[in-house]
């Protein structure tokens, strides 16, 4: 078992993302921006020198958080599909120089507006989402679907649904304990009333988990047109995303993968707030955040000792 993060939390740039993980004692950072750009989309002189202070640093990327078939992608437009195979083929060339076995993907944007098992949106994800796993496949790199706002994230039978449509060894998940409170519960049709259940949605999934991203929230009421519920982000156990119920069923039962923090409490900020506090806030609710998750880890480890 491994600790990791997305550090673009706790820093823009790489030299700030390095410290923060070394503060805490890590070795791994889950990749997703420096300087606020995608490190799949980094001009390529800007990715030499992050890998450059990467190797410096001895600390590495775990896995690529890419924008692959994420929510800004459209399922039936087949001009989004080509450019986020661009961001595949561009991360698969990077992960390869950063010796990064894991990518994160999605299965582009959640269709809220239209019926939960449409045929035609089905067919575009079966089919994108298969040719992205075999790029993945004959690069040996794990493409690891995340339960957010896209066709797998509606609940856990569209998850279940898509990996039963796209057979891969190279095919897994990374869960994320915080996106169910996001999201509303499609797995029994249209209505948008139920908020779907962290540990509902694990216990039907975890026989095909890899990997965890920590995230906790509360629900706080409904913004279906951004794609995403209205909420509260916490420290991990303080929220609805059952965090702790679910790190102790994954030790209980021999988990030894890696546990990635995503914070998104200090994403937004008064306009008020000076830039270099709002850049020390965004570091040390990172670090703060590691260290109450790993102290959670110790008290669950306790408890079934």
């Amino acid at each position: 078992m491994y600790y990791t993060g997305f550090a673009d939390e706790a820093a823009r740039g790489i030299t700030g993302q390095i410290e923060a993980t070394k503060k805490l004692g890590w070795k791994w950072i889950e990749s997703r921006a420096v300087d606020g750009v995608n490190i799949h989309d980094l001009p390529e002189e800007k990715f030499e020198a992050v890998a450059a202070e990467l190797e410096a640093s001895g600390v590495g990327i775990n896995c690529f958080g890419s924008a692959v078939a994420n929510w800004g992608w459209d399922p039936v437009k087949e001009e989004d599909f080509k450019a986020t195979v661009e961001q595949l083929k561009r991360a698969l060339v990077r992960m390869k120089r950063l010796n990064c076995k894991m990518i994160r993907g999605m299965s582009f944007r959640a269709q809220w507006n239209r019926p939960a098992w449409d045929a035609e949106i089905e067919a575009h994800v079966f089919r994108k989402v298969e040719f992205l796993v075999r790029m993945c496949e004959e690069a040996g790199v794990l493409y690891l679907h995340e339960n957010c706002n896209n066709y797998g994230g509606m609940s856990w039978k569209h998850t279940l649904k898509l990996l039963d449509r796209i057979k891969s060894p190279n095919f897994k998940l990374v869960f994320d304990t915080g996106n169910p409170v996001l999201n509303f519960d499609r797995s029994e049709g249209d209505e948008l009333s139920r908020v779907q259940s962290s540990w509902e949605f694990y216990s039907h999934v975890k026989e095909f988990i890899h990997y965890v991203h920590i995230k906790d929230a509360k629900f706080l009421g409904s913004n279906i047109e951004s794609g995403f519920n209205k909420a509260e982000f916490t420290f991990p156990g303080e929220g609805e995303g059952d965090v702790v119920r679910i790190v102790t069923d994954l030790l209980k039962n021999g988990y030894d993968g890696g546990f990635s923090m995503e914070p998104h409490m200090k994403n937004v900020f008064h306009e008020s707030v000076p830039e270099g506090q709002r850049e020390q806030e965004k570091f040390d609710n990172y670090v703060e955040y590691g260290r109450r998750f790993m102290q959670l880890v110790d008290d669950v480890k306790k408890s079934l000792a």
